[in-house]
């Protein structure tokens, strides 16, 4: 049986589109703030990042995109989380 097409998704931050599975989507949900969404299912608000560290320094700067299209500034704690899941993904990455 065929499959339709991917869904495509843009990275807030550098404007690439790719497919959703390439992309990172981060979440502001209704009760416990901002995560990243493994599943790419969580309710709430979402925004899609690559994966180059560019886009994610550029993102945990302060007003950042991020945060416009969070409809919300992220909190210091939750930058730090981010900031963690871009340092793991960086050091899971393989060298290229």
């Amino acid at each position: 049986m065929k499959r339709g097409n991917t869904p495509l998704r843009t990275c807030v931050v550098c404007g690439t589109k790719t497919g959703k599975g390439e992309m990172v989507r981060v979440v502001r949900t209704p009760g416990k703030g901002v995560e990243v969404d493994a599943t790419g299912r969580k309710p709430g608000r979402g925004a899609y990042l690559c994966r180059s560290e560019a886009c994610w320094a550029g993102v945990l700067n302060k007003k950042s995109r991020l945060d416009r299209s969070l409809r919300g500034a992220l909190s210091p704690e939750e930058r730090l989380a981010l900031q963690e899941f871009a340092r793991q993904m960086a050091g899971a990455s393989p060298p290229g």
